[in-house]
């Protein structure tokens, strides 16, 4: 499924508009990559243990919204959007968000 923050796809007809998807991860920030990342903002340098926290959620919000189009048919999500946020009492949550629209493309 080619999933594109365009609104169309290269080469491609939009045969039918189903509607907008969503993705949605909410993920907890371990107290040890807590540290970590508390360490290099006080040393200096880039956090590996966050960097792959986001990564992982931001793919699983993207599969999660890829599967949401498949099941209404579509063949393609075009105009697709990204959020972050920090949650939680202690900001220790990451929320990725993504959504887009699901469509039918010519094959």
């Amino acid at each position: 499924m080619i999933i594109t923050t365009t609104n169309k796809v290269q080469d491609k007809k939009i045969l039918e508009y189903k509607g907008i998807v969503f993705g949605e991860v909410i993920t907890g920030v371990n107290f040890l990559k807590d540290l970590g990342a508390g360490l290099r903002n006080f040393f200096g340098g880039r956090s590996q243990g966050y960097e792959k926290e986001l990564s992982s959620a931001r793919t699983e919000a993207l599969e999660e919204m890829k599967e949401r189009a498949k099941k209404i048919g579509a063949s393609a999500i075009v105009g697709v959007k990204m959020d972050y946020e920090v949650l939680g009492a202690d900001n220790g949550m990451l929320m990725v968000t993504c959504s887009g629209t699901a469509v039918v493309i010519e094959e």
